[in-house]
């Protein structure tokens, strides 16, 4: 049994009443294990799995397995995301039009789940743009995203004060604030021995700061949607008031009664609640609101990339013969050497974007050129871009695993160049056939580390 602060249990006894015995209760429980499938990338059996009720490519699993030897997993076809965080897909669902282009923000992304949720609900000409703050944070959000392997995405590092320059520019902005983590209580044991009420306090107001920045960040009749991890009316229900105050009127939802999700009112606004001994999951809340105040008109008058130079056309061509649909991007070269090839539908906005923030990386990273020999990169693989065409080599679990461990494999066929590591279809990365050698070009970042023996 989790013991949990004094405090803390006196705060939940006045909020739940009578359900407080079964909310302790589920705390001893083991938590469940939930997945988001990636529908670019059916390859997970979801045949006998639990859905998710409120996230269609959500599902329980019966047990918690070793993701990180599952080549599945590190191939971008599911996430693991706790199940009731995944309301976001209902919201969504509810307050946007997701079948139009959308410009949308996710602006405290790290790790990454609710920015692959919208991802992959988002229209393909939808902007998304995934913001951290902690620079260390970045290289799992980037992980990740390419794992998914949209090319819509934009990766950004900045304080949301910094945004000033894209005020009104925003469909949709997702605000999953850092809080106290009082609904992951059971998962991680640090966030109850770090709880205090002054802890509370704080983060309530750091909360605020980033509300206050957010919000001038939505267009007029825009969303935004704000989300905790915890139960405590000074993260919550206080910060819906604060949206209520600063030009913002709620937007509710109609959840069905039988998924449990408690509706939380507060002065004119609602918010919804997840408790772990209602649903199927860990404690969450969620609530949704719209902008009503005046958003500067938006005046693009940016020029092409700076510093970036379009692709010359024999090494235009190279490139896009690795695309699916080379004729939706364009094509440029960073002055270190990189290819990125850009949405054209996206374009236009993108240089607006690069003119208003320093710190960002966006369009599909494809590669560099040494001489005339056109070099893939990581992300280029896992891109749900990639054309079906390029060849591959299908590898086992023992081999995907090794690959993994970024042994070079000895394969039963001879290749020659660059082909696809694959596992049950789904591209893994990088090998070379060289001669009677095949190099693996997994990124030394992206090895696992694990002993891998029993497994194999």
């Amino acid at each position: 049994m989790i013991q949990l602060p004094p405090a803390f249990r006196a705060q939940m006894q006045a909020q739940l009443a009578d359900e407080f015995s079964a909310f302790e209760a589920a705390l001893a429980q083991e938590p469940p294990v939930s997945v988001r499938v990636n529908p670019r990338k059916p390859a997970l059996d979801t045949t006998h799995l639990k859905p998710v009720p409120w996230c269609a490519e959500g599902y329980y699993l019966p047990e918690r397995p070793v993701f990180t030897l599952d080549p599945l997993f590190q191939a971008g076809a599911y996430y693991v995301q706790e199940a009731s965080s995944m309301l976001l897909a209902e919201a969504l669902r509810q307050s946007v039009n997701l079948n139009r282009p959308l410009k949308v923000l996710d602006l405290c992304a790290a790790p990454g789940g609710k920015t692959t949720l919208m991802a992959s609900l988002l229209s393909d000409d939808s902007l998304l743009m995934c913001n951290e703050v902690i620079r260390t944070r970045i290289p799992i959000l980037r992980e990740n995203v390419e794992k998914w392997g949209y090319p819509n995405v934009l990766i950004s590092n900045h304080d949301p004060d910094d945004m000033g320059g894209l005020a009104g520019f925003f469909d949709v902005v997702m605000v999953d604030a850092p809080c106290s983590g009082e609904g992951l209580f059971r998962k991680d044991i640090d966030a109850v021995q770090e709880w205090s009420t002054d802890a509370v306090q704080l983060c309530s107001a750091r909360q605020k700061r980033i509300l206050a920045a957010a919000a001038p960040l939505v267009d007029q009749g825009g969303i935004l949607i704000y989300s905790t991890c915890t139960y405590n009316e000074a993260e919550n229900s206080e910060n819906m008031q604060f949206l209520l105050d600063n030009g913002f009127k709620n937007r509710p939802l109609n959840l069905p009664a039988d998924w449990q999700v408690v509706p939380k009112q507060q002065a004119g606004a609602v918010g919804y609640q997840c408790y772990p001994h209602r649903v199927e999951g860990e404690g969450f809340f969620i609530s949704v609101f719209e902008k009503t105040d005046f958003a500067p008109a938006i005046k693009n008058n940016s020029r092409p990339f700076r510093d970036w130079k379009p692709l010359r056309p024999r090494e235009t061509a190279q490139v896009r013969s690795w695309l699916a649909e080379p004729d939706r991007f364009s094509y440029w070269q960073k002055p270190n050497g990189e290819v990125v090839a850009i949405l054209t539908s996206l374009e236009k906005t993108l240089y607006f974007v690069n003119d208003q923030l320093r710190n960002k990386g966006f369009g599909l990273d494809s590669g560099t050129f040494k001489g005339t020999d056109f070099v893939p990169a990581h992300a280029l693989a896992l891109s749900t871009a990639l054309a079906s065409t390029v060849p591959g080599v299908e590898l086992s679990k023992e081999e995907a695993l090794r690959y993994f461990k970024k042994e070079n494999l000895v394969l039963n066929e001879p290749v020659r160049g660059w082909v696809l590591a694959r596992f049950e279809g789904l591209a893994l990365g990088w090998m070379k056939g060289v001669g009677n050698r095949v190099n693996n070009y997994l990124p030394k970042d992206w090895r696992i580390r694990m002993d891998i023996k029993e497994y194999v």
